[in-house]
């Protein structure tokens, strides 16, 4: 059964790489199909040919027979995984936006369906839609009037003069009319970074958008209506409670540092957690407990299921005698399981939540059927729960910590000897304190033991998903273990639910013991020692670390276990790729409506730009180019390039400075900015400047000096021009310059603008782009680092077929994701959309 569980899990993984999905006939037939194979003809024909043919040896063929039939077995969980998680993906996909109504105004109505999340602009709210109207002329498809649109939304409602809202407005369970306009789900697609558009997938997601005002655009939209206040369901009665739990805790801490974090705890709202705080928490390792972990659920199934049983054995004291009627351990893990299941719906049902329910669930049933069941299978029975329900949990990084986690924990203390108890046959001669003392030391032992094998044991799987592992995570945990989930959880609780004033006595103890902690654990976090980062692992390396600490973590006599360190070397000490002497590699990220660009020699690295940003929290810095950094091992850039400020180019700058080590930023900001003032060492960029890589060369076109003591130019004008050339390839990096720029170029430097790769000026603007500019610089290939239907509409229509006139091949980026060029003896061309291709991309 075990192994069975197993390959479902196996079968639902492998159905997640797949860049197609098969017709939906294939995922019904094939295990159909399979299974009548197995349970009528096949183990017939077996069975005769065992009685038949080899009767002298019988006994061996029948241990044949029953290792082909359990591997016959597997191999069916397999397909049945694949199928069922083909299956699911073809029922979500089967609603989706029609391309007709990508970008038009419609009026809808429904429910918002979730705990709104507040925004610096406004706030955003996923949308249930009832019905809806197109506001402009008709839309007919295969000649419906009305084409179905999908019946889940993610919506921003942002603050605008015209259009006013207050956050506290928006509640989950009320009715609104609106008027939005949408898209299909799409997201930047880049290396080791966040997959937007399978995370819409996994909730159901299959359009988003953002609310319109009535403006002189849209006279046809009637206003935004508020319509009712509850729209009754046990999912919106979920998320009401959730509103104001959240409320709560948010109105009597105020504006507290750490009032997310205690949120996070009671609700498992993370949203509400700075950007800073986070870095503290995975730094130290503790991220883990700052949600509705495992660990909190266990204890408040616990909680609830001891106070039951002592309630039920005592009858409520009364004289009703209730054990005699029914047992009370039985009625203890219903008491346990309801509490679970109320604290993991607070929790919106994550993966580690999921797992611990479903675990717990396993054991009541056992408890109720009066069987044992054994530790292992209770884990593969939750494994092949949480996936027949979601099989996009495998796309979790939480659902790989939290399986592992408990798999380690059992490898590391199942069959082992244990620090005993001492006894002594005259029970006077030992004290009672004695007696304590070895239990405590029992325990101690234990925790530390389990604290060493889930630190060593998820050293691997750490470094496949974030590039890094916390080294100071035992001691971070050996204290915050303790204090969050037997003492700060259980206060948080108490005060969400209990009536003012104990309310805010409770939540004010527990948000100052967090508050005590987060001192701790940035006091840690600060040493330079304290995170041990290496690139993300290729899979050789992670199965033979994997390989390694489960040798180590074998029991005490085992041989040789230190060659289980020889075999995390490795993973532990790889080195960060980089090009020959002489090549480049150039990364062009999906950064959205903006641009980034990584330029990498044999020994130096340099970005070009960092991308748009939405505020300190959110900004492609933090969202694209720290992951892809960190997962490349990257932590230190021998330059920052800022073209001009604009935020579509510089918003991502800060983040950047603030968590790398930059040597030298050089940009066209004026002196008192932000991004200058933060930066360790800062030039500006000027015509004439240039430089040597490793025998790459960098020379900067444009401004020329003159144009700084000026007013008059948009910081367009001011963008940094930068051209790199091999010894036989060249790159054009132009940002946002436009026609006036692109003139002067091509009359001061006509010789210099030859390049065989172009970053398209000002993102395919109608602005730039000039046919005397592209006959200057006859490049094979211009890129376009644009984002998906922007409001700009780059490129501009007339601007790319300017380009297939040139015959030159256009690439853009929210087509292709992230662009990498190798640039050697010829370039070598790498889009990430198709080398990564997924099925649920463009859905």
């Amino acid at each position: 059964m075990r192994l069975a569980l197993i390959g479902f899990a196996v079968g639902v993984a492998l159905l997640q790489q797949q860049d197609e999905l098969l017709p939906l006939w294939a995922y019904i037939v094939c295990p159909v199909s399979l299974f009548l194979l197995l349970v009528f003809p096949l183990q017939r024909k077996l069975a005769s040919r065992l009685q038949q043919e080899y009767q002298l040896w019988l006994q061996t063929k029948l241990q044949l027979k029953l290792q082909l039939r359990l591997g016959l077995q597997i191999l069916f969980a397999v397909l049945l995984g694949f199928c069922w998680a083909g299956t699911y993906a073809h029922f979500y996909l089967s609603e989706q936006l029609p391309s007709a109504l990508e970008n038009r105004d419609l009026q809808i109505t429904g429910v918002i369906d979730n705990l709104p999340n507040r925004v610096p602009q406004g706030v955003r709210f996923d949308f249930l839609v009832e019905k809806y109207d197109a506001i402009a002329e008709p839309v007919s498809i295969d000649g419906a009037a009305l084409p179905r649109l999908p019946s889940r939304l993610a919506l921003g409602w942002f603050d605008q003069p015209s259009n006013p809202i207050a956050v506290a407005d928006l509640r989950p369970g009320q009715r609104w009319q609106l008027t939005v306009r949408l898209k299909r789900p799409h997201g930047n697609s880049n290396p080791d970074g966040f997959d937007y558009e399978v995370w819409l997938l996994e909730q159901g997601i299959r359009a988003t958008g953002s609310v319109r005002a009535s403006t002189s655009e849209n006279t046809a939209a009637a206003a935004n209506q508020f319509q009712q206040e509850f729209v009754w369901s046990l999912h919106n009665l979920n998320q009401r409670a959730r509103y104001f739990l959240r409320e709560k805790i948010m109105s009597t801490l105020g504006e507290a540092t750490y009032a997310g974090v205690i949120a996070a705890l009671v609700i498992g709202d993370q949203r509400d957690i700075t950007q800073r705080d986070w870095q503290i928490f995975n730094r130290t390792g503790i991220g883990h407990l700052i949600s509705i972990s495992g660990l909190h659920i266990t204890m408040i199934a616990g909680i609830f299921a001891s106070l039951m049983y002592y309630l039920w054995r005592h009858s409520f004291f009364t004289q009703a005698q209730l054990p005699l009627r029914l047992p009370a351990p039985k009625v203890a893990t219903i008491a346990g399981v309801v509490a679970a299941f109320i604290y993991v719906a607070l929790a919106g049902f994550g993966v580690p939540a999921q797992r611990t329910l479903w675990m717990l669930l396993v054991v009541a049933i056992a408890v109720w059927s009066g069987r044992t069941a054994s530790i292992t299978h209770i884990l593969c029975i939750a494994l092949g729960l949480v996936l027949l329900l979601d099989p996009w949990a495998v796309m979790s990084p939480g659902f790989y910590l939290s399986f592992a986690a408990v798999g380690v924990l059992l490898f590391a203390s199942l069959g082992r000897y244990h620090f005993p108890v001492k006894t002594n046959d005259d029970t006077q001669s030992i004290s009672t304190w004695t007696v304590r003392w070895q239990v405590i030391g029992e325990k101690l032992y234990l925790a530390g033991r389990a604290q060493y094998a889930v630190t060593m044991g998820l050293v691997p799987l750490s470094l496949l998903l974030f590039a890094q592992v916390s080294i100071i995570s035992p001691i971070a945990n050996a204290i915050a273990i303790p204090l969050v989930s037997f003492v700060v959880t259980p206060l948080a609780l108490s005060g969400s639910v209990l009536p003012a004033p104990v309310s805010t006595l409770l939540l004010t103890l527990a948000h100052e013991l967090i508050s005590l902690l987060a001192q701790f654990l940035t006091m840690l976090s600060k040493n330079s020692w304290a995170v041990w980062r290496a690139p993300i692992p290729s899979w050789w390396m992670f199965a033979l670390a994997m390989i390694g600490v489960l040798w180590m973590l074998m029991p005490r006599g085992w041989p040789l276990r230190f060659l289980g360190v020889i075999c995390c070397l490795p993973v532990l000490l790889q080195p960060v790729s980089a090009p020959e002497t002489g090549d480049m590699n150039v990364t062009v990220f999906d950064v959205g409506q903006g641009s980034a660009v990584l330029i990498e020699t044999a020994k130096h690295r340099m970005l070009y730009d960092t991308g748009p940003g939405f505020s300190a929290e959110a900004n492609a810095g933090t969202r694209v180019l720290l992951p892809y950094l960190q997962g490349r091992g990257i932590h230190r850039l021998d330059q920052l390039m800022i073209t001009h400020s604009d935020s579509d180019h510089s918003g991502g700058a800060l983040s950047l400075i603030q968590n790398l080590d930059i040597d030298l930023l050089s940009s066209s900001l004026v002196a008192t900015h932000p991004i200058v003032l933060a930066a360790h060492q800062h030039r500006r960029c000027q015509a004439g400047q240039s430089w040597n890589w490793d025998g790459v060369q960098f020379e900067v076109l444009h401004p020329v000096p003159v144009i700084y003591t000026s007013s008059k130019w948009k910081s367009n004008a001011l963008s940094c021009t930068l051209k790199i050339s091999t010894k036989t390839h060249s790159l054009l990096l132009t940002g946002d310059i436009e026609a006036i720029q692109e003139d002067e170029l091509v009359n001061s430097i006509p010789g210099k603008l030859k390049a065989d790769v172009l970053l398209a000026p000002h993102h395919g603007s109608g602005t730039s782009s000039t046919t005397p500019f592209l006959q200057s610089v006859r490049p094979e290939l211009a890129l376009f680092q644009v984002g998906y239907l922007n409001r700009y509409q780059h490129p501009k229509p007339e601007v790319m077929q300017r380009y297939l006139d040139f015959g030159i091949k256009p690439l853009r980026t929210d087509t292709s994701g992230a662009i990498t060029l190798q640039f050697g003896s010829v370039i070598t061309v790498n889009e990430y959309r198709k080398d990564h291709a997924r099925y649920w991309y463009s859905r």
